[in-house]
């Protein structure tokens, strides 16, 4: 893509504590507080927060959604009890903040993989990511052309066998990054119907080695 990873800003779990959305987890104090991503000014509204060492699911799940109350606690100056998460497992999920000026909306977008959970704050409108571990698929090629198209299924099968793998997997991440930003579950590749997803602005996200990850902007 010839643009600079997005940074993510890891939140650490500290001992468990009462609020922080409900969930029962708490965060520590960070060396830094949570920050819009300096590379679309402060007016694009998006931040992008992730935490590391939970491989257990529910466990991943419930700990991103404190520290999505816990960022946005950070960036509004909200107490955590104004924060409110909304969306079940499958579902879009949203933030609403409870500002003495009135109620804003925040959009939200999730993604685990391994033992690495990601999160993307929209202030002001839709955003996606995703994240997945770098490894070989055995039917990598039936998948790529059935879900990322021909195109990129071509380009992939004429990289040597030592690329593939790790290409084969930021294509993946930047397909279901776009899908969450649009709102769309999964489903195979089609002209038409990818149309207004290769509009979409897809960015690396930095990670440690053996992950790869994007966040996803809609069409401008």
């Amino acid at each position: 893509m010839g643009e600079l990873a997005v940074p993510v800003h890891w939140m650490t779990p500290s001992v468990p504590a009462a609020g922080a959305g409900g969930s029962g987890l708490g965060f520590a104090s960070p060396t830094a507080p949570c920050r819009l991503v300096a590379e679309f000014g402060e007016d694009a509204g998006i931040a992008v927060i992730g935490i590391q060492g939970q491989a257990e699911r529910e466990q991943a799940r419930l700990a991103i959604r404190a520290a999505i109350v816990e960022a946005l606690s950070q960036l509004s100056g909200l107490p955590l009890q104004r924060i409110s998460l909304y969306g079940e497992p499958g579902e879009v999920p949203w933030a609403l903040l409870d500002a003495p000026a009135g109620r804003r909306r925040a959009w939200l977008a999730i993604s685990h993989d391994g033992e690495l959970s990601v999160a993307a704050i929209g202030l002001h409108g839709a955003v996606g990511i995703d994240v997945t571990q770098v490894l070989a698929i055995p039917d990598w090629r039936p998948v790529a052309q059935d879900y990322l198209g021909p195109e990129v299924a071509a380009q992939l099968a004429a990289l040597p066998q030592h690329a593939h793998v790790h290409a084969f997997a930021r294509a993946w991440t930047e397909r279901e990054a776009r899908l969450k930003c649009l709102g769309r579950e999964l489903t195979e590749w089609s002209a038409e119907g990818d149309r207004d997803l290769d509009a979409c602005r897809c960015l690396p996200l930095a990670l440690p080695e053996g992950y790869v990850g994007a966040l996803t902007l809609p069409p401008s």
